[in-house]
């Protein structure tokens, strides 16, 4: 009867051995899997991202040729072709507001070859990337930006800044279609533990349902949980709405 006893004893310390061995290796399956479905829905976040980015730069590239440079082209034809016709004195100050007028169109040119650049955020920075933004904003002339920083040079993984700017880009956009505002402030705090942005505007509000429910919002948590930031909205009628996204630096 020991025999048995004692074999039953360890028999059961074996099967229970066993089962916490295979808890163990289940768990750890289903986290290594979270893992791989976190990292490709990063990369497809990423890409996407980036397409987006690429499409609207090259859009902007386009007005500006058209609207900036192109212009400027114009006038130093006109200009060229004035000093052509004519052997007065004046030429040589005609020569200089050509040169002039050129120089700033070669200023132009390189600016805007440099957001070409998929990876802009990398090589410019959150910063410039959204003051970029607040430019274009700025130049619709329908609503005032203030833009609000504590630093200019933000340490944070830049593919997380890219998704960042991305998240950024998106509430101004929504601001500018939806809010009816004539003000837009946003702050960038960048502390030691962690980078919080926040984007005030003084519109119409956004109403309950939409808040929770509208698929651009959606976006854009879906975009913070990738990131692991935390993003909040508050909002009354007619009483304008506060965004606030927290990343985590650490």
């Amino acid at each position: 009867m020991l025999i048995i006893f004692s074999s039953l004893i360890i028999l059961m310390v074996l099967m229970m051995m066993i089962l916490i061995y295979v808890g163990f290796l289940r768990k750890k399956t289903e986290l290594v899997l979270q893992k791989q479905q976190n990292e490709l829905k990063f990369s497809q976040e990423l890409a996407l991202s980036q397409i987006e980015m690429r499409e609207q730069t090259l859009s902007y590239v386009g007005r500006e040729l058209h609207d900036d440079i192109g212009q400027k082209l114009s006038v130093a034809k006109m200009m060229t072709n004035k000093m052509n016709a004519t052997l007065q004195p004046d030429v040589q100050v005609l020569a200089k507001e050509l040169s002039e007028l050129l120089s700033e169109c070669i200023t132009d040119i390189r600016n805007l070859s440099k957001t070409f650049n998929t990876d802009q955020i990398e090589h410019v920075g959150l910063i410039d990337s959204i003051e970029r933004e607040v430019q274009r904003i700025e130049k619709l002339d329908f609503i005032t930006v203030r833009f609000v920083f504590n630093s200019h040079d933000i340490d944070i993984n830049p593919k997380h800044a890219l998704i960042l700017f991305r998240m950024v880009q998106e509430c101004l956009n929504n601001v500018l279609k939806h809010s009816r505002s004539k003000k837009l402030e946003i702050f960038l705090d960048d502390g030691d533990e962690s980078l919080d942005i926040r984007i005030v505007d003084f519109g119409v509000g956004i109403p309950k349902n939409l808040a929770t429910e509208g698929s651009g919002l959606r976006n854009i948590k879906n975009r913070a949980s990738i990131i692991k930031a935390e993003f909040l909205i508050s909002s009354e009628l007619n009483e304008g709405t506060e965004i606030r996204i927290v990343y985590p630096k650490k």
